[in-house]
């Protein structure tokens, strides 16, 4: 009888240890590095796997080829007194007679706020239909002048040009003041105006302003407007002024401090700033020659990266950093990031045995536990 008590202590000891280890799964984030070296395209992946070289970083160092079209740039300062459609203007007359045909000689006569309509024009009482467009206030003074001496003797006149919507911007996004500004003499450049409006508010590594045209828009870095003087373009009424965050961003996941998609803090940053920025790799259980950006890479750059001309469209590639190799470190340091990266660190092997172990050290733990209750 006891005998078969014993029998049955070690059956339900091993019928318990049996159960769990077979219930149980290794849990990880991701794939290792061999199993993503499997996956290429060599493995019959649909992905390239490529190492990271100097002249594969030479061959991606592809930034936002950001800057104003040829239309913007070889658009010239417009002067601030040049009349144009939609200005106002103001007019004032003053008369040698005492009896004028608009007033006295001791009462001018003001005519304030004249729009110049779209076809350029503006009417004056006694002068008529007068073309205003492209001419300056003094060039208008001198024709009013000429047409109003057939009706009254040695007229005086003073033409005057304040701000219409003919002349204005509107500006919006990160500046200290949105609105609508006049173009005025020191505000005809882009840089100007962006002053007028309380300047950028946002990080200058990754503002970005961009110009609307009339059915043309371009855009242009901050920081570029300011090295570059041929980017502080003139302004024409009615331009409309964006100034926002650079929206790219990449993820990272895997043996990382943190997992997040981050968005870019500059214009470049390089494959070692990124994990910088996620808190660099966890020195737990990261393996530091399993480093993987994977990246969607258009047709022309894949041709040279991969040393090929049959190639057709986007392809995937998946390119490995090893930072234990004596030039890793300087390869990711000049790996530049693009948008829409994953960054993925695996784990290193030996990671994955204490998982095991644990795995199996539990339940021999648990299967003694059982032991001493069954007893």
């Amino acid at each position: 009888m006891l005998s078969q008590l014993r029998l049955l202590r070690r059956a339900l000891r091993l019928v318990l240890l049996a159960s769990l280890v077979t219930a149980c799964t290794l849990p990880r984030g991701g794939p290792n590095r061999n199993e993503i070296l499997d996956g290429g395209t060599t493995q019959g992946g649909d992905a390239f796997v490529v190492p990271v070289t100097d002249d594969v970083t030479r061959a991606v160092a592809l930034t936002p080829a950001l800057g104003f079209s040829q239309n913007f740039l070889s658009a010239g300062t417009q002067g601030s007194d040049v009349i144009r459609p939609g200005d106002v203007l103001g007019v004032t007359v003053w008369e040698n007679v005492e009896a004028g045909i608009l007033g006295t000689a001791s009462a001018p006569t003001p005519i304030d706020e004249v729009q110049v309509d779209g076809k350029g024009f503006i009417f004056v009482p006694y002068a008529g239909r007068v073309r205003a467009s492209g001419n300056t206030p003094e060039q208008l003074r001198e024709i009013i002048t000429e047409k109003l001496e057939a009706q009254t003797p040695d007229p005086q006149v003073v033409v005057r040009r304040m701000a219409g919507d003919g002349s204005t911007v509107s500006i919006v996004g990160g500046v200290g003041a949105q609105g609508v500004y006049p173009i005025e003499r020191p505000t005809r450049t882009l840089t100007a105006m962006l002053a007028r409006a309380g300047g950028v508010t946002i990080a200058p590594e990754i503002a970005q302003v961009t110009i609307i045209r009339g059915n043309n828009q371009s855009k242009v870095w901050l920081q570029d407007l300011y090295r570059d003087p041929k980017f502080d373009i003139a302004l024409r009424g009615g331009d409309r002024i964006l100034v926002e965050e650079d929206t790219r961003a990449f993820t990272a996941v895997g043996a990382t401090g943190a997992q997040a998609r981050v968005t870019f803090t500059s214009q470049n940053i390089s494959a070692m700033e990124a994990i910088a920025q996620v808190g660099g790799l966890n020195t737990q259980i990261a393996d530091p020659t399993g480093i993987f950006i994977l990246r969607n890479e258009p047709e022309d750059i894949s041709r040279i990266v991969l040393n090929r001309d049959d190639l057709s469209g986007t392809q995937r590639v998946v390119y490995i950093l090893d930072l234990t190799k004596p030039n890793g470190l300087f390869h990711a340091r000049d790996f530049l990031i693009r948008d829409d990266d994953t960054i993925y660190v695996t784990e290193a092997p030996f990671v994955r045995f204490n998982k095991a172990l644990a795995a199996f050290l539990g339940p021999l733990n648990t299967a003694a536990s059982v032991d001493t209750l069954v007893n």
